[in-house]
């Protein structure tokens, strides 16, 4: 029976769980993503996905609401009821989903589907890479947290930026990014025995996949503006 002791203070067994638990979600929340894309790709019409990134004012109000009901779905995530942590993962699965329509609208058009089969096989690839670093490295990566907080607000301000402005921020800002989300899921990883409770995998998992899809949003940018 899973506890509510932290997992640094769990039992080998108990933490075993927990981390199988976290992944399996993690898993599961990609693959619902892939299914709930898929249902809208094939019901919105070409017309509103266009909307979504033609007036630039229109998507920054897109990628606000995105960002408030993240940090809902993220808090709803982490409630002790376990209904209330799966409607916070559902939700936000849902949020992603939105959020991705039109970038893997163009990508569809654009190379129908094979750019995005790469990046997602470069970014399943990375995940693992760094993942496994995380639990084998005796490393202490706490020094990351204030580099990912710092970098998340440069980068929030600098897309903001580039909207109101009408500015491309270029290949090197989605190199970064990717540098970012990688450290990102290495900080998390390292964390997850000090950060959650052994019942607490939901969470966890929304936590890991809201840096699995930001890696993949700017893998595949890359991949698409080099084959441009």
């Amino acid at each position: 029976m899973m506890t509510d002791v932290l997992v640094a203070h769990a039992k080998d067994v108990e933490k075993a769980e927990f981390y199988k638990k976290t992944y399996v979600h993690v898993a599961l929340a990609i693959l619902a993503f892939i299914g709930v894309e898929a249902v809208l790709l094939n019901t919105v019409p070409a017309e509103l996905i266009a909307a979504m990134f033609a007036q630039r004012y229109v998507w920054l109000l897109i990628i606000g609401v995105f960002w408030l009901a993240s940090v809902l779905a993220t808090k709803w995530s982490l409630s002790q009821s376990k209904s209330t942590q799966y409607f916070g993962l559902g939700f936000y699965i849902l949020l992603e989903a939105i959020i991705f329509l039109p970038l893997i609208y163009i990508a569809m058009a654009y190379s129908g589907g094979q750019v995005i089969f790469q990046a997602a096989t470069l970014t399943v690839a990375m995940f693992a890479g760094i993942s496994a670093v995380a639990f084998t490295s005796k490393r202490d990566f706490s020094f990351l947290r204030n580099i990912i907080v710092i970098g998340g607000f440069i980068s929030i301000g600098l897309i903001v930026a580039g909207m109101i402005f009408g500015f491309n921020l270029g290949l090197w800002f989605s190199v970064g990014m990717v540098i970012l989300a990688s450290a990102t899921i290495l900080y998390q990883t390292s964390k997850l025995k000090d950060s959650y409770a052994t019942n607490q995998y939901v969470g966890a998992s929304l936590q890991l996949f809201a840096s699995i899809m930001l890696l993949f949003w700017y893998i595949l940018s890359i991949l698409m503006s080099r084959r441009s």
